[in-house]
């Protein structure tokens, strides 16, 4: 009898260590700039829950140590900039980064805490841009577009200060990395901030910025991924998620139309 029930228990504990345990939870770390991104970031990890995936942010405060980290896979992706930085990026730094898909767009904006128009600009009057290539030729452009200046076409999307071709104020440009132009503000009489940025530093695009980039701009904000992982099944889920519906009105009911989703 004893040795029935011994088998007994032997076969129940075999049957129990046989049954199917559940999924383990994948995870997935994104590196973001902290708004809107992480704050768009977090309205979407609910829904990857649903889908067993854990979504971990990981904010940063400049535009290279997210791409240098995705590269160095510390992260999986990363959400924060758009195509013309990302192919500067690349060319400059050898990463092999890409696109998975387009979110949303930032208009880039000038600012002023001196000024209520840009009409009120004096000659020889400091006007503060992004540092990088690419935001400071996309802020150069901003500002040929408000009649400011004219640069030299032939230069494309990534005209420098030495391209200015007309600069009837004689305006002289400070160069600032993006993240401290929103401090910069008391210091000069105008500043081209990014939309993250100016969100982060309680501007409001719309109603601040003496002028505004159109929405029809070419620099949607990106979910980047390294090149081969594009068909990684939980970052198509993030994807799918960050395009759904519930996304979009997401960023329309926070954002009141200074970002803009593209989906």
């Amino acid at each position: 009898m004893r040795n029935v029930l011994t088998f007994v228990l032997t076969l129940l504990v075999l049957a129990v260590s046989l049954q199917p345990t559940s999924a383990a939870e994948t995870i997935v770390t994104v590196g973001a700039s902290p708004v809107p991104h992480a704050e768009i970031l977090r309205a979407a990890a609910p829904l990857l829950k649903e889908k067993g995936i854990d979504l971990r942010v990981v904010e940063f405060n400049d535009y290279v140590q997210p791409n240098l980290a995705l590269d160095q896979g510390d992260l999986d992706a990363n959400f924060f900039q758009h195509q013309p930085y990302l192919d500067t990026f690349n060319a400059d730094a050898g990463t092999r980064i890409v696109s998975l898909v387009g979110i949303h767009i930032e208009p880039l904006g000038v600012y002023s805490l001196k000024l209520n128009s840009l009409d009120e600009l004096k000659d020889r009057a400091q006007i503060a841009i992004p540092n990088d290539p690419t935001n400071g030729g996309r802020a150069l452009l901003l500002l040929e577009a408000a009649g400011l200046i004219e640069v030299d076409p032939r230069t494309g999307v990534q005209p420098t200060v030495f391209d200015i071709t007309s600069n009837p104020k004689r305006l002289r440009f400070v160069e600032l990395e993006a993240a401290q132009l929103s401090r910069a503000l008391p210091d000069v009489d105008a500043a081209v901030i990014n939309g993250n940025y100016a969100l982060l530093a309680e501007l409001v695009p719309t109603e601040d910025a003496l002028f505004l980039e159109g929405s029809q701009s070419p620099y949607v904000n990106i979910l980047a991924v390294r090149e081969g992982e594009t068909g990684n099944p939980a970052l198509q889920a993030l994807a799918d998620v960050l395009t759904s519906d519930h996304i979009r009105e997401f960023i329309l009911e926070t954002y009141g139309g200074s970002v803009v989703p593209v989906f």
